[in-house]
Parts: C-alpha cells; structure tokens; sequence
C-alpha cells in the first residue's frame, strides 16, 4: 500500500510517518526538498525518500513518476517563511500545490489528500463553531490565508473536471507538539524572544482581546485524521480541532500569568512595526488571521472519519511549550535544532533577520 506524502518532513508530515508505522502493509514514500540524513532515525528511516522542489518549473512530471501506482498522496509541504519574499512563499504554496494536483491526475491516483487550514475560512465567529460549510475564502490580508483560499479553489476545479478522484481536505487548527518546539519558535518568534524561560512553565504576561480565541490539536491526533482520511473512503473537508478554546484568561491560568488587554489597533501596530523593523518574523496578517479565524466544530470528522483527539488542546500547548525551552526537534531539516538556523539567536551573527533567509 503505497502512500505518498508530499512534505513529509515537516511538522506533520514527520507525525504522519509515526502513525503509518502503525498500519500493516503501509509504504510510505517521503518526497522534500531538504531530505534526511542517513542517520536522522525514527520516523524517517524505512521510507522511500525522493528530493523534489515543488515550486519548480516542469516538476509536475516528476512528481506524476513518484506518484505512480499509489494509493493516496497526501499533500503538506507549505512554506511559511520568509515573509518577506512574498513571491517565494506564492510559488511554493500556490503554484507548488497546482503542480502536485497536476501529477496527481496524471498519475491517476484513486485519493489526494489536501492539508487545508482554519485559515482557509472567511471571518467568523468567536463565540460558536461552525461548519465545513462556512466560505472558504480566506482572511483578507493574511497571505497565508489567501494562499490557502487560492489552493482550495484549485481543488473544486480539480474535482468538478475529475470526479473520479477521491479529494479529501483537513482543516485543523493550531498542531503543536514537543518536537516541533525549535521549527515554530523559528517560523513564528524569531530570534529575539527568550523561549528559554517557557522551562519553568510560566507566561508571566498575555495579552487579551475579545476576538484572541483559538483552537489547537496535537500533531499525532492530526495525523491519525490523516490516516483515517487515506484508508477509508471519505471525501469532502473535515475541520480537526480539540477542546477546549484557548482563551487568554485560560492560557494565563495554566501558565500562572496575568491577563494584559491589548486593543487590536494597538495588537496590529505591534506586529506591524517589529515585523518592518526585522524584530520578528511574521507580519500583521498572522493578527488579523488570529482575530477572524471563526472557531471549528469537528462533528463531521467524528461521525464520518471516527476521528476522536486523544490529548486536549492545553495538553497540546504544553507539549508545544515544553519543545520551545528545550529547543526540541529531529533529524528533519524543518525541524532540526541547528543553532545556525536562520530565526535562531546565532543566525544574527551571520545576518540572517527574522523573515528574511529562506529556511527551507
């Protein structure tokens, strides 16, 4: 049973690799641009490994071999940074994902399975969940999110024009988990915050706003999502999301700190300014996702996928927080604790700002 997964070394991709072990039968197929060593371990060893650039002209012919006699590919590879060359970050995630669709369908692979987002959706609520069927039309001015809306609208192509094959798209929130502490205070700190102090369990400060309520899962419940979504016969979009909401005053509480309210044009002009400055790494529209990214109700996945998380979403942080003192990760590239990275504090001596070095 050959399964491809395109970006399998990131932070889900790696999580997918540990739960497929579990699967009698199942050969993973790994395809990355940066590939593990030879040494890198568990998960990455007993996988068929191929490099590929996916944003590179021409390599849907490439990736239509790999995908050959497959049951499923599933598609993660995304890239988040740098932030400031949007024209990179578009031609990885919009037109790299045009090209795995395309060789899916030249390849005629039964399933493709998409890692969409809570980012894919318009503004919603805060206060309920809502459905797969709330618009999946981005955020306005989160690039990931339009990104994400973008892929999504290639989908709906692929599926009127090939409804023989099977497309699946998980929408999660926030995936945490210990090994992914260094990759995501990389991607999303930078540099300059002091992730070493998270070892005594503290926030001492949080901000608090009304519309700061988001939704996290833990990566190895993600993947088995993703592993329901290859072996069974599901098709359409399926939110992934534990409980309970994190909310600031919760945050706060388990991490015995104080509640600071922020007014979002005061929260906005904060990111904006770091981010300008090369302070930080993302810029304002990771606010403006973070304030109108609706809250999700996973029924559908529960009743369709009988997808059921095992660790809650405070677990899920701590795990999370735990990695980022410990400057956690694995034998992977994305998450490989490698001082000189750029978005660590040694990558400065070298010049390498928040945003800016391509880390992949």
């Amino acid at each position: 049973m050959r399964i491809v997964i395109v970006g399998a070394t990131g932070n889900v991709g790696s999580a997918l690799l540990r739960r497929l072990r579990r699967e009698s039968g199942a050969e993973p197929v790994g395809v990355a641009r940066r590939l593990p060593g030879p040494d890198a371990g568990e998960p990455y060893d007993g996988v068929e490994w191929h490099s590929c650039d996916i944003g590179a002209p021409g390599v849907a012919e490439q990736l239509a071999a790999i995908f050959a006699g497959a049951r499923a590919v599933v598609h993660l590879a995304w890239q988040i940074q740098p932030s400031h060359d949007r024209r990179t970050l578009r031609r990885t995630n919009v037109g790299g994902s045009c090209a795995v669709i395309e060789a899916a369908v030249r390849a005629g692979v039964p399933a493709l399975v998409y890692a969409s987002s809570v980012g894919t959706y318009a503004p919603g609520p805060k206060d309920h969940p809502v459905s797969e069927r709330w618009p999946a039309t981005g955020v306005p001015g989160s690039s990931y999110s339009q990104d994400k809306a973008a892929v999504e609208g290639l989908l709906d192509t692929v599926e009127r024009e090939h409804p023989k094959l099977r497309v699946v798209r998980l929408r999660p929130g926030l995936i945490f988990q210990r090994d992914a502490g260094t990759e995501i205070s990389r991607y999303f700190l930078g540099p300059l915050v002091p992730v070493r102090l998270l070892r005594y369990g503290r926030i001492p400060l949080v901000p608090t706003n009304r519309r700061l309520r988001v939704q996290a899962v833990h990566a190895d419940d993600v993947a088995d999502a993703y592993a329901k979504a290859v072996l069974g016969e599901a098709r359409g979009a399926f939110n992934v999301a534990a409980d309970p909401v994190l909310t600031p005053e919760l945050v706060a509480r388990h991490f015995h700190g104080w509640t600071v309210p922020v007014a979002i044009p005061v929260l906005r002009a904060a990111a904006a300014l770091t981010w300008y400055a090369r302070l930080q790494p993302v810029d304002v529209g990771w606010v403006d996702l973070a304030l109108n990214a609706p809250l999700l109700s996973s029924e559908r996945a529960e009743s369709e996928l009988d997808w059921h998380p095992r660790t809650d979403a405070v677990t899920a942080l701590k795990d999370l927080l735990t990695g980022m003192a410990a400057r956690a990760g694995t034998g992977a590239p994305p998450l490989s604790a490698d001082p000189h990275l750029p978005g660590r504090p040694q990558s400065l001596l070298t010049a390498k700002l928040p945003g800016h070095p391509n880390p992949y």
